[in-house]
């Protein structure tokens, strides 16, 4: 199938990235197997391949604003979905190892699927919850930089995610524009959990005016064991 590249071209220059033909024909791959799928199950209600590119793929891929991801970091792609922002994050930054982990098989299962026809290496699906995965050893505090495009309030977000970031390490959750309640709600889950908030990076989507937030939370010291809560507490509780 034929696509219109030039609101992707446009978006990867206005991020000062520039992808190869094979690496173009992965996220169109990646597009397609995206569609496919999601008329069988619930993937996004994003379909239409202008909106995707928007909101999905130059929205994933705005985190080079931020991060350095020329170095070799070791990511987790927290409540990945449909692989956002993990999947395009890999693609254009081949050298990254990445997790993505949800706690849905079928979302897992798809994203197996995508990681064999886009032949990518150095990463993995993994089927889990936060609040288990986070307390194994394996992943406990074993990453560089977790992100999260994941739908849920800033403490809850933390109480999830922080746990797995190695000490030196950041968070960066991916927020609409409008962020300074829910900033101001979560101080006192950032420092529970070890962290400290470096900063907040607001921008719009590239040749947009949607509004969008990178909230920058560094890892200063560990986070305490009995974090994260148990299953479905730290949504239904917030720390305060």
């Amino acid at each position: 199938m034929e696509y219109n590249l030039e609101k992707l071209q446009h978006g990867l220059e206005s991020l000062k990235l520039s992808f190869s033909d094979s690496q173009l024909e992965q996220l169109l791959l990646y597009y397609e197997m995206l569609v496919e799928k999601n008329k069988v199950m619930n993937l996004t209600a994003i379909t239409d391949y202008e909106e995707v590119v928007e909101k999905h793929f130059l929205d994933s891929l705005s985190l080079c604003q931020v991060l350095d991801l020329q170095k070799n970091s070791r990511i987790l792609d927290l409540g990945t979905g449909a692989g956002f922002p993990g999947i395009p994050l890999k693609i254009a930054f081949p050298n990254l190892e990445m997790v993505l982990m949800d706690s849905l098989k079928k979302r897992v299962g798809f994203l197996e699927e995508v990681i064999r026809k886009l032949n990518l290496t150095h990463i993995e699906a993994i089927h889990g919850r936060a609040e288990e995965m986070a307390k194994k050893e394996i992943h406990r505090e074993g990453y560089d930089i977790c992100v999260s495009r994941a739908v849920a309030n800033l403490s809850s977000l933390c109480e999830y995610c922080l746990p797995f970031v190695k000490v030196g390490g950041v968070f960066v959750s991916y927020k609409s524009g409008e962020i300074e309640e829910e900033l101001s709600k979560s101080k006192k889950a950032i420092q529970l959990l070890g962290g400290v908030k470096k900063k907040v990076y607001k921008f719009c989507l590239p040749n947009t005016e949607i509004s969008r937030s990178f909230v920058m939370i560094e890892k200063k010291n560990r986070t305490p064991k009995a974090f994260p809560r148990k299953a479905g507490t730290p949504s239904k509780e917030p720390l305060h």
